[in-house]
């Protein structure tokens, strides 16, 4: 195995595990964190009572169901760029872009249990908790990092001489 190789397999399986370890901060943010700051003084299941009383569902399956999307991608990017024997800056872009498309991914993941909680107590159907922060920081993070990536690639196959290949 070259070093290159070894590059790929590296950054693609960092990449599924960042892009796994995002998805999982989402979803406890969405099912656990954001809901115990949104009512303070009750414990989870005491809020999941009330909404179930109030004939809310906070919708766990569609959370994990939509969040999952992006682990399920990251695993299939990672064996593709293993299997493919990428350049490791190729492998490194799917995991950078389904990052920087976590943001959306949250969003949608969060705004069926945000309304319900809204519902349920009256209160503001936004995030309560300062914890998703980093899920939006990491996000733009990504971009940044797809987007340099891109212009790099750009740099660079303008300088390289064009590999004819004959058959």
């Amino acid at each position: 195995m070259t070093s290159s190789q070894r590059g790929t397999v590296v950054v693609s399986i960092i990449g599924a595990l960042a892009v796994t370890v995002y998805a999982a901060w989402a979803a406890l943010h969405i099912l656990v964190l954001n809901p115990l700051a949104a009512v303070p003084g009750r414990d989870l299941d005491e809020i999941y009572d009330a909404m179930s009383d109030a004939g809310e569902s906070f919708s766990i399956g569609w959370v994990i169901a939509i969040i999952g999307i992006g682990v399920v991608l990251a695993i299939v990017s990672a064996w593709v760029c293993i299997a493919n024997r990428v350049p490791p800056i190729v492998a490194a872009s799917g995991p950078l872009a389904l990052l920087m498309l976590g943001a959306p991914g949250y969003f949608v993941a969060s705004f069926s249990p945000g309304m319900s909680l809204a519902d349920t107590f009256m209160i503001s159907g936004g995030s309560h908790s300062p914890w998703n922060l980093p899920l939006y920081a990491i996000s733009a993070l990504a971009a940044v990092a797809v987007i340099v990536i891109a212009v790099g690639a750009a740099i660079r196959s303008r300088y390289e001489p064009a590999i004819v290949r004959t058959p």
